[in-house]
């Protein structure tokens, strides 16, 4: 199975918000992929005609896996992407692609940029998992439940990530936790699993070591592509993709 995962289009009308996710959507359009995960912040403000922009801007023969992220707001949401009626509680949807379930959480707190699971999403997260133990499953949400050592984005993480762990560690089909939010591509371990920190495609988040500001506006948007092979083994390659040519990340 081979699947991408874009995060953080903020698609707010502008040409160039616009113009990035255009590039990123058309490049993963072009590849033979099973599915695509976006990640969370879709709009930038979470109006309704933001959404309008992404059911155009987000058109793809491969089946789409949406979830929201702090920019997003609940109800435009799910009237302008999901065609229910308007509501204000999570937003939890599993998709199952092949013989795979991707759990898609939602970790927003309406009127926040911080994260948090609320007891109802870890109920769910807890029973998909068990309804289908013998399948791999994804969990996937906006917030990083760990430090990225960003202090733009560590203060506006997931804030109950140890609760998170205890669900997590009660299931062993979890291939990999997938999120979003940081604008930066990262990798670390959560819950005894890998976690994977999807690049962003409006902007791109430095640390503190790097000669640049802190949101960079000039770094062409990025993606990853995640390969799961038959012995559940994840492999993640990472695409940067400027306007002539696609390119690898250099190691």
């Amino acid at each position: 199975m081979v699947f991408a995962q874009v995060s953080d289009l903020h698609l707010d009308g502008s040409e160039r918000a616009a113009e990035r996710t255009r590039r990123v959507i058309d490049y993963v359009n072009a590849l033979e992929l099973d599915a695509v995960l976006v990640t969370g912040d879709l709009a930038d403000h979470g109006r309704p005609e933001e959404y309008a922009e992404l059911t155009v801007a987000l058109k793809s023969p491969h089946p789409m896996m949406l979830l929201p992220g702090n920019h997003d707001r609940r109800e435009a949401y799910r009237e302008g992407l999901l065609g229910e009626p308007a509501d204000g509680g999570p937003i939890n949807v599993v998709q199952r692609v092949g013989d795979v379930n991707f759990l898609l959480a939602d970790s927003t707190i309406p009127g926040r940029s911080n994260g948090f699971l609320a007891e109802e999403t870890l109920a769910w997260v807890d029973s998909t998992l068990a309804a289908d133990a013998a399948s791999p499953a994804f969990v996937c949400f906006h917030h990083p439940p760990v430090a990225l050592h960003s202090p733009l984005v560590d203060v506006i993480r997931l804030d109950n990530a140890a609760r998170l762990a205890e669900v997590l560690g009660g299931h062993r089909n979890v291939v990999a936790v997938l999120c979003g939010h940081a604008h930066t591509a990262a990798t670390s371990t959560f819950a005894g699993v890998p976690l994977l920190v999807a690049p962003g495609v409006v902007s791109t988040l430095t640390l503190p070591a790097e000669p640049r500001p802190d949101v960079d506006l000039d770094l062409p948007p990025a993606l990853y592509l995640h390969v799961l092979d038959d012995e559940r083994r994840l492999t993640t390659h990472c695409r940067v993709v400027v306007q002539d040519a696609p390119r690898t990340l250099t190691p």
